[in-house]
């Protein structure tokens, strides 16, 4: 069974930072894309950032542009999100994602993890 477990969640001050892991199982990590999400109000998890398959192609959220950065590593099979000049509007559960295309709708990852909890206090 697939399982996507993120970490590195917590309580940080408007403008620190924070790394989140995300450790996958009983998944081809190299056959997968994977990406970062966040519930946004009033419609499904809006995309915060994905990586492709060897890490060569990134992309972001408009919200978190130059602000977070997104990496990998496979063979720990495990992707992780930098968190830079964090802001009180970045408070929010943040999910990992796994899916074989390198895209950044919700509705197309196949695994999903628990997330994890981000507090930016101001």
């Amino acid at each position: 069974q697939v399982q996507l477990v993120e970490s590195g969640g917590g309580v940080v001050q408007a403008g620190g930072s924070l790394r989140l892991s995300c450790a996958a199982s009983a998944l081809s990590f190299n056959d997968y894309c994977m990406g970062w999400f966040r519930p946004a109000p009033g419609k499904e998890r809006e995309f915060v950032a994905a990586i492709s398959w060897k890490g060569s192609a990134t992309r972001y959220g408009v919200s978190v542009k130059g602000r977070f950065t997104i990496s990998r590593d496979n063979t720990k099979n495990t992707v992780y999100l930098q968190m830079n000049n964090l802001k009180p509007d970045d408070t929010s559960v943040y999910y990992c994602a796994a899916d074989r295309s390198f895209i950044a709708t919700a509705a197309s990852y196949d695994y999903w993890g628990q997330g994890t909890q981000v507090t930016v206090s101001s």
